[in-house]
Parts: C-alpha cells; structure tokens; sequence
C-alpha cells in the first residue's frame, strides 16, 4: 500500500527498523520548531493545522502508539480506542504550548515508543490489535510500527508545505 499524497510505501518488512526512524523524524520535527514561534502557531486556513499543532499531534499519536504497543502485549484482543485528534487540539490547547517544550516531548516520546517497540521479541511483531483509524480493523505491531512512520513523515510534509519548505 502507497499513500498517494506523500508516496511513503506500507513496507511491513521494515518495522524493526522503525525505532531509529521514528528518532530521525521527531528530531526533524524539533529542528523545524526553531522557528518563530508566531509563525509555528499560524494556520494556513481555519482548517488545517499550524506546524506547531502538527508537532503536538505527532507527540501525541507517539504516546499513543506506545500504549498500544503495550496493550497488545498484555491481552491477546485489545480493541484500541480513537484517540480523539481534534478534541486534543482544543483540550490541550495546542497552538498555546511552547514550542521548545513541544520539540523535548517529542523527541521523548518518541524514545519512548523506540525503547517499547526494541523490546519486541521476533513473535511478538504478529500481535494484533483493533485499531479505529482509518477504519475499524485488525493489525499487527508490525503495522503499527509502519504506520506511525507513515504518519511521522506525512505530518512533516504537511508542516513543510505550510511553511514553503516542500
């Protein structure tokens, strides 16, 4: 599978990979936090997302990712629940966090996530999960992994449009 926006391939084969993509990525997002934080807050329209939202949602979908991750682990038919994107936004009031700070905790969780997922054992990349997103369906931590590098780098092309670096 290929997303035809930003052309990152669903290669299953590359999940134990992942943990030291993840950390490329989250410093990617922090060196693009350097900047003005006026302009990290401005959203291009009213509906799409400022950098600085972006980077927030990416710190957030890391963590989440990791309590999956866990999840899987502990029970054999973990069903995961909607993360609730938007409503993080506004709950967490995203466009008022710093960005330094924003950029530390991403880099965080996404050591984090690599530390979880470096700790799988070859059998346990097949666990599976329910995940809510994009559909309601089973996957594995394999995928899982995979995808949370697709998000990561799709958010980054997002922010880098926005800001004229595409």
């Amino acid at each position: 599978m290929r997303c035809a926006e930003c052309d990152f391939e669903y290669d299953l084969t590359t999940a134990e990979q992942v943990p030291v993509l993840i950390a490329r990525y989250a410093d990617q997002y922090a060196d693009l936090l350097r900047g003005a934080p006026e302009a990290l807050r401005r959203r291009g329209t009213p509906l799409v997302w400022s950098p600085l939202e972006y980077a927030c949602h990416m710190r957030d979908v890391l963590l989440v990712q990791r309590e999956r991750l866990l999840a899987a682990r502990r029970s054999e038919t973990p069903v995961a629940e909607p993360m609730g994107r938007d409503e993080r936004a506004d709950h967490d009031g995203y466009l008022q966090q710093r960005p330094a700070d924003v950029a530390r905790q991403l880099r965080d969780a996404a050591q984090l996530f690599a530390h979880a997922l470096g700790r799988l054992e070859p059998k346990d990349w097949e666990r599976t999960l329910t995940v809510p997103y994009p559909e309601v369906v089973v996957r594995s931590l394999r995928w899982l992994a995979v995808h949370t590098v697709h998000e990561l780098q799709h958010h980054l092309l997002d922010i880098r449009r926005q800001s004229g670096h595409s």
